[in-house]
């Protein structure tokens, strides 16, 4: 019963080394002899079960101390002895790349005076790589320990502590996989007691070196999160400085159950607003040119949790307005007045200023309209300019016509008719100017004074049942002119007598402009004679009374 289990520990842990590093030895030449080995990705995939069974050494080391009185031919402790044979079985379930949930079954029941077996559960901390994974575990859980001597199979507490290796075989589509070595350390406490009928029993509390190997199955696969990638553009591109643009980020591979933060910068001055997938970029004020924002999205400070994007935009000048003009009417009589129109546009709708200039006439306006005067302008075409500014200083121009016509010939100048003076209230003398008749004269002769090259003509006038009309419309005409004359000063020559063929008793006064034609204005009439007419003093002549003859004497 009794053993070196430590030596035998170390002749199977050599035993278990040689034959897996052989092993993983003899495969990876054969995957380097039979094809190119493969480019291991920085961080590579990782099963999400792992399935182990393989062979199993136990080596415990305790003793088992039998109570007085014993009657079983034992004399004192009786010492545990290691198994060489037995199996090991586990499933493993990985939450991620790194951690994972343990059940472990083991079990060693051929020793020579013992047996035992333990189901744990415990967590396994693994670091993968693309062919060798090391690992680490903490199970606890029951043991059913055997032995050494008449003690039947008891359960008690186990716990477990260890390591070992993992090979990735190039098997079963990378399914399979080596153990090359699992090294545990073991404690069980059993509490075996009285064991009736035979006063066996006793406590047995044993450290435990196990050491397993065997083989694996991967089943699942945990893949490194894909890096966070982001791509953004701008629109709309080219712009003009002042319009507004968006830059727009697209992010891949987030975990929605993170929450992602963004931000946004711009090059060279370039302002940009927004704490999303998009931001306003204001140009405002930007010179022509191109220009980057940048943008950024992150989950955390890891690599592969944050990633940037550049969008590029391009600011060009503004374009230059344009102008066109028109005027109404486009032909205007000297004096007249015309409205010019100009039609700016501006491409980018930028504010215009209009003015205005013509090479005659005066032009007045406000807005894109104006009016042109052609009050003192020269018969012909006057050219109107048209200018219009943006804000940004940039003009055009444009020209409109107007054509001003000659002036009409002033129209000839006519007699006009002035008043006319009556003769039918002195009977005796009725070719005599009365004083009624002096108003109407004053006025003729303030005419002529005013109008320094206009005559007067007089037409006399009498009524057919008038002694001698004739030489009474002469006489009548002659007289008025000797008024004018006499009285209010009128040089001769510029006043003619005539007579008319009325039939009234009038002398009808005529004002004769400078370039008028009394004959083609009024006709009907006769010149007067005026050696053959003697005028009429109007004054009454003295009247002469008569002496009565003396009365008688009285009788």
């Amino acid at each position: 019963m009794h053993s070196r289990p430590l030596s035998s520990l170390g002749r199977i842990l050599l035993v278990a080394s040689a034959v897996g590093f052989g092993s993983a030895s003899l495969f990876a030449q054969d995957s380097s002899s039979t094809a190119p080995k493969p480019v291991a990705p920085a961080e590579p995939p990782a099963s999400r079960i792992d399935i182990f069974a393989g062979y199993s050494y136990f080596a415990p080391h305790g003793q088992l101390t039998v109570p007085d009185g014993a009657n079983i031919g034992v004399n004192g402790p009786v010492t545990y002895s290691s198994i060489n044979y037995g199996a090991i079985g586990s499933v493993t379930y990985y939450f991620n790349r790194y951690v994972g949930g343990q059940f472990e079954y083991a079990n060693h029941p051929d020793g020579n005076n013992d047996g035992a077996s333990s189901g744990q559960l415990g967590i396994v901390f693994r670091y993968p790589t693309a062919e060798i994974t090391p690992f680490a575990h903490a199970d606890a859980g029951f043991n059913r320990l055997g032995g050494p001597v008449h003690e039947p199979y008891t359960y008690g507490p186990a716990l477990t502590v260890g390591g070992g290796l993992d090979y990735s075989l190039p098997f079963l589509g990378g399914h399979l996989g080596l153990r090359l070595f699992q090294a545990d350390f073991e404690y069980f406490h059993t509490n075996f007691g009285p064991q009736p009928p035979y006063p066996t029993g006793g406590r047995a509390n044993l450290n435990i070196a196990r050491v397993s190997t065997g083989l694996l199955y991967h089943i699942g696969s945990i893949l490194p999160p894909p890096p966070v990638t982001y791509a953004c553009t701008a629109a709309p591109s080219p712009a003009f400085p002042g319009d507004p643009i968006t830059v727009t980020g697209t992010a891949t591979n987030l975990n929605p159950k993170k929450t992602a933060t963004y931000s946004w910068t711009g090059n060279e001055g370039v302002k940009v607003t927004g704490d999303n997938t998009t931001g306003a970029v204001d140009t405002t004020g930007l010179a022509p040119g191109n220009y980057t924002v940048t943008g950024h999205v992150s989950e955390g400070q890891k690599i592969g949790l944050f990633a940037d994007c550049t969008a590029n935009f391009t600011i060009k000048q503004f374009d230059p307005p344009t102008l066109s003009c028109s005027a109404n009417p486009t032909t205007v009589q000297p004096g007249g007045t015309a409205t010019i129109t100009a039609q700016g546009v501006s491409p980018q709708n930028r504010p215009l200023t209009y003015t205005f200039s013509a090479s005659a006439g005066q032009i007045s306006g406000s807005g894109n309209t104006a009016t042109l005067s052609t009050t003192g302008a020269p018969a012909g075409s006057i050219s109107i300019t048209g200018t219009v500014q943006d804000d940004k200083g940039q003009t055009a121009t444009c020209t409109a016509s107007v054509n001003v016509e000659q002036p009409p010939p002033p129209p000839a100048p006519k007699t006009k008719t002035l008043c006319s003076i009556n003769f039918d209230r002195d009977k005796k003398r009725p070719a005599r100017v009365d004083n009624e008749a002096k108003a109407c004269l004053d006025d003729v002769a303030l005419d002529l004074q005013q109008q320094t090259d206009a005559t007067a003509v007089l037409v006399g006038e009498a009524a057919s049942d008038e002694k001698k009309a004739d030489t009474l419309a002469a006489q009548r005409a002659v007289n008025t002119k000797d008024y004018l004359v006499k009285e209010k000063g009128i040089d001769a020559s510029r006043i003619s007598v005539r007579t008319g063929t009325q039939g009234n008793k009038e002398v009808e006064n005529y004002l004769v402009p400078a370039g008028a034609t009394f004959d083609n204005d009024v006709n009907g009439t006769t010149a007067v004679d005026e050696s053959t007419v003697k005028v009429q003093a109007r004054t009454a002549p003295p009247v002469h009374h008569r002496k009565k003859a003396a009365a008688p004497p009285a009788q």
